[in-house]
């Protein structure tokens, strides 16, 4: 009896242990699960939205195959402006594709990055512009986007039709379209502020041209207000200019390189106009009070860097029309003493004329040294009967060009005086006068700068 009595006893202590411990593990089981539940972050980030919205579904997929949910699932903030499954399926149609498995994942990427702008931008901080995407061009710049407030439309082709859907790490407007990466043309027939551009343009049939991706052009675009002072100089309208007058205008404004801003320097630029090398001339930051960069001292540069498929654009306040000889020197401050020579020596109607006339201007350290060995002041101290005789002689019939040049003489515009030229080793005109910058073209003329001026 005892013996049972006692088995019966420890049977129950055993029992009254399990259950105690059962206990305790199910308690700690509980407090475990209401840590977890505690300790867990509910996020809301770009990617968030996106996965739990159905009509995103392609996008999804899209971020998916071009490796960037990690990128839109962090802390930075951006701005998404994201097509539905609709503007997906009109792409792919478009493209004549299937599906994304038909769009190759470097073209995907770039595309989708296209539509991320950085930092959070609520449709009440956007305003009428360009936006810098993080879609990569070259040499470190974004393709850029245009904006306008007033319709919410983006590149002027793609509609805003859901704004301000806010996330952890900024914000979605959906948008009805996929945006694809403008071209030059793209961009200008976007912004209404280049409406007149867009005109001449396409009046000068260059849209093509400018449409090309095989080209990466840098293109100095003239506002509205810019082609209206044009029009309003020359007492004429859009309607009255004709393509071939147009072209060369045109493409005196396009330079044949991708040329950002932080790499424009004053100097010669040459533009696609007259179908042969057509100098630009470039000054930055001509003095206090003309910062920034201006182009024939007459245009100035007042937006910077819209990043196209096939280019870069800056914007100008004036048409820049392309240069006689005369303004060539006018237009350059290295020139001002010939420039006022020339206007003593009443020549500067004469060379603004049809010519073609080929001279060889010396820059103001070679008139200085003149002035030195004559022991005068300056161009006051010399007479027109002086100057003319001078100048003239560095006047050349016809547009020369540095490759037409070769050993021998040529004649000048002053009758008494030829020109012996020297090419074996540089250019040099009379022995020691040296050609330091060779083929500014003009619309009358070539200029040659030399290091000293020639004295009949």
């Amino acid at each position: 009896m005892k013996t049972q009595k006692t088995n019966w006893y420890l049977a129950i202590l055993a029992f009254l242990v399990i259950s105690i411990s059962l206990s305790s593990c199910e308690e700690d089981d509980d407090n475990t699960m209401d840590n977890d539940n505690n300790n867990k972050t509910e996020t809301n980030t770009i990617v968030d939205i996106a996965v739990s919205d159905d009509s995103f579904s392609i996008l999804v997929q899209a971020l998916t195959k071009a490796n960037l949910v990690s990128a839109l699932n962090g802390s930075t903030d951006y701005t998404v402006f994201a097509p539905t499954d609709d503007a997906f399926a009109t792409l792919l149609n478009d493209l004549g594709a299937t599906s994304l498995d038909d769009i190759q994942e470097d073209v995907l990427k770039s595309i989708l990055l296209y539509h991320v702008v950085a930092g959070s931008n609520t449709s009440g901080s956007l305003s009428t512009g360009y936006y810098s995407s993080i879609s990569p061009k070259e040499m470190g710049y974004n393709y850029s986007l245009y904006f306008s407030k007033e319709d919410l439309m983006i590149n002027g082709m793609v509609k805003v039709t859901q704004a301000d859907i806010m996330a952890d790490n900024g914000v979605i407007h959906v948008v009805d379209k996929v945006i694809l990466p403008a071209s030059i043309t793209d961009h200008a027939i976007a912004n209404a502020g280049l409406s007149d551009l867009t005109a001449a343009i396409v009046k000068a049939e260059l849209a093509t041209a400018l449409d090309d991706d095989n080209n990466n052009f840098t293109v100095f675009a003239p506002t509205n207000d810019a082609f209206a002072t044009l029009f309003s100089d020359l007492n004429v309208t859009l309607d009255d200019l004709s393509k071939e007058a147009l072209i060369p205008i045109l493409l005196y404004h396009v330079v044949n390189a991708f040329v950002p801003a932080a790499n424009i320097t004053s100097g010669y630029v040459n533009t696609l106009s007259m179908g042969q090398d057509n100098y630009l001339s470039v000054n930055v930051n001509i003095n206090a009070s003309s910062e920034g960069v201006w182009l024939n001292s007459g245009a100035q540069v007042i937006l910077t860097n819209v990043v196209a498929t096939n280019g870069i654009i800056h914007v100008i306040d004036n048409v820049i029309l392309p240069n006689s000889v005369v303004d060539i020197a006018i237009n350059n401050s290295n020139f001002s003493i010939l420039v006022e020579a020339v206007v003593k020596a009443e020549l500067a109607e004469t060379l603004s004329g049809a010519g073609p006339f080929t001279v060889f201007a010396p820059t103001n350290d070679a008139f200085s040294a003149l002035f030195a060995a004559l022991n005068v002041s300056g161009i006051a101290d010399l007479d027109k009967q002086t100057l003319t005789p001078i100048l003239l002689a560095h006047v050349v019939d016809g547009n020369v060009r540095s490759t037409d040049l070769s050993n021998g003489t040529v004649p000048t515009l002053n009758d008494g005086k030829s020109l012996s030229i020297d090419i074996s080793d540089g250019v040099y005109i009379d022995t020691d006068s040296r050609v330091i910058l060779a083929d500014v073209q003009g619309t009358n003329g070539v200029v040659h700068a030399i290091d000293k001026v020639i004295v009949p």
